[in-house]
């Protein structure tokens, strides 16, 4: 069952991206909007298909849990289609979904009773001490050993990302996860190139740092 959105702040984001550019005429999600925004219902469903998983992904990273990223993503093409109706391109597709999507994760991950609805990344390992200690997979460990190491690095780089500035974090899946590139990432988080870079780097680098004993 698709849950209504708790804000309009997503919503917000879809009206207009400041900057004078205009989108190319060429995108073919832009078009998709319009149709939907003339009463064509099976674009939605097109727009839906197309950008569902990828958006599932990036909140799965931002919150770290599959069930509420699913959630989201249905909160973001909820608010998407409520949208439609006062559609007017001023950017890429992509750039105003991807900003519905961070407001969207930027609301979960600041509700109180976040850090304590969500276990600690730990002990969604297999590590009987519960320490949550991490190593790169053995190529001649056993395949079971190697399942397991990979399983565990995984949680590592979530608990990683978990301990990034939200902005951070968002610059980073946006421009490497997503493959976004500066501009877009930019025109999504409201700020300059030159300031997407930066948080990317700082983020690249505190992972790095995260991550440097297993790397």
């Amino acid at each position: 069952m698709v849950r209504a959105p708790r804000n309009s702040q997503g919503i917000d984001a879809l009206k207009s991206s400041e900057g004078p550019e205009q989108p190319p005429t060429t995108d073919p999600d832009v078009r998709l909007m319009l149709r939907l925004k003339a009463g064509d219902q099976s674009a939605f469903g097109e727009l839906f298909e197309k950008h569902s998983r990828a958006i599932v992904n990036f909140a799965y990273h931002f919150v770290g849990s599959r069930e509420r990223a699913e959630e989201i993503t249905q909160d973001v093409f909820l608010q998407v289609y409520r949208a439609a109706g006062r559609y007017e391109p001023q950017a890429r597709f992509t750039t105003w979904l991807y900003r519905v999507a961070r407001n969207a994760c930027l609301n979960e991950v600041r509700r109180p009773e976040y850090r304590h609805a969500r276990r600690p990344l730990e002990r969604e390992t297999d590590d009987p001490g519960g320490r949550g200690e991490i190593a790169l997979p053995d190529p001649a460990a056993p395949e079971g050993e190697r399942a397991l190491a990979g399983r565990q690095l995984e949680a590592k780089i979530r608990e990683a990302l978990a301990a990034l500035p939200e902005s951070q974090r968002a610059a980073l899946l946006m421009s490497r996860t997503e493959g976004m590139s500066y501009r877009d990432v930019a025109e999504a988080l409201a700020c300059t190139e030159s300031a997407v870079k930066s948080l990317v780097f700082r983020a690249t680098a505190a992972l790095r740092k995260a991550l440097e004993e297993f790397l």
